[in-house]
């Protein structure tokens, strides 16, 4: 008996993004998601690092808090990756897991650039809502700055190592029909996990937008390019880590959550 032919969805696997141009609702999307996640993200850290928050004080385990500073941010981008601004931008929330879909051929480089610059913005936004809502908050909880407690060289590489881990668990959700509802969901337990154990070392950003932000408001730039590079390096090397791992799969969708009744900027097998 002859197998299926592969219907329109696998065929359409092979095309890369070819959609270019510019798509201003798309990153004007990215741009609001990006700034409520990290707004909100920036508070959650405030509220379990400021020793002026009670939470602080009711969590002493740094370990704890750390964890779930990575749940509430997970939490964060899962609603708004459900959400309709999520729905129509993707929600990637983060110039490393853009980088990762544009190396796989999901995401235009016009949308690489786009959806970056609109992460930076929002996340610049984000911090300052945050620095003038929570006053002497923000201060004690060093502005919710990413700062390496070890040399330069040995946090790139935490950054590089977790950024790695994220965006290819990213990439590997993306690429099944059965796993991609699922996105949001391994994305939050990866930062529950990654953020503890990036976390005294280096912040664990695997954000360049989420360090950016913050150090654009407050002035202070400590270890900046530790902080562009590593997330960066780490989307390069799941992208490329991707083939080896996914069994002949390819990313089917560029959006953290698909919704068919959203258009969609990225190369998208799903429709």
């Amino acid at each position: 008996m002859s197998s299926p032919r592969p219907n329109a969805a696998r065929q359409a696997l092979a095309a890369r993004a070819t959609l270019g141009g510019w798509h201003p609702v798309e990153w004007a999307c990215e741009f609001a998601g990006t700034a409520l996640q990290l707004g909100a993200a920036f508070w959650l850290v405030a509220a379990l690092e400021s020793p002026l928050s009670p939470l602080n004080k009711a969590i002493p385990w740094p370990t704890v808090r750390l964890a779930l500073i990575g749940l509430g941010i997970g939490a964060l981008a899962w609603a708004v990756a459900l959400s309709p601004l999520g729905r129509r931008s993707g929600a990637h929330l983060n110039p490393a897991v853009t980088v990762g879909f544009w190396a796989r051929g999901v995401t235009h480089v016009h949308d690489l650039v786009g959806f970056i610059l609109a992460q930076v913005a929002g996340a610049t936004l984000g911090a300052l809502v945050f620095v003038l809502t929570a006053g002497s908050w923000a201060r004690t909880a060093g502005y919710a700055r990413t700062e390496p407690a070890v040399g330069p060289w040995t946090a790139l590489g935490v950054e590089v190592a977790i950024s790695f881990v994220l965006v290819l668990a990213i990439l590997l959700f993306a690429s099944s029909a059965r796993t991609h509802r699922w996105t949001p969901a391994i994305a939050t337990l990866a930062l529950t996990v990654l953020i503890p154990l990036g976390g005294p070392p280096t912040g664990a950003s695997m954000n360049p937008a989420r360090t950016l932000g913050p150090d654009l408001v407050s002035g202070s730039f400590p270890a900046l390019w530790v902080y562009l590079l590593g997330p960066i390096a780490g989307a390069l090397l799941a992208a490329a880590a991707f083939p080896l791992l996914a069994g002949g799969r390819r990313v089917l969708t560029g959006k953290l959550h698909h919704d068919p009744a959203y258009r969609s900027v990225h190369t998208d097998a799903l429709r």
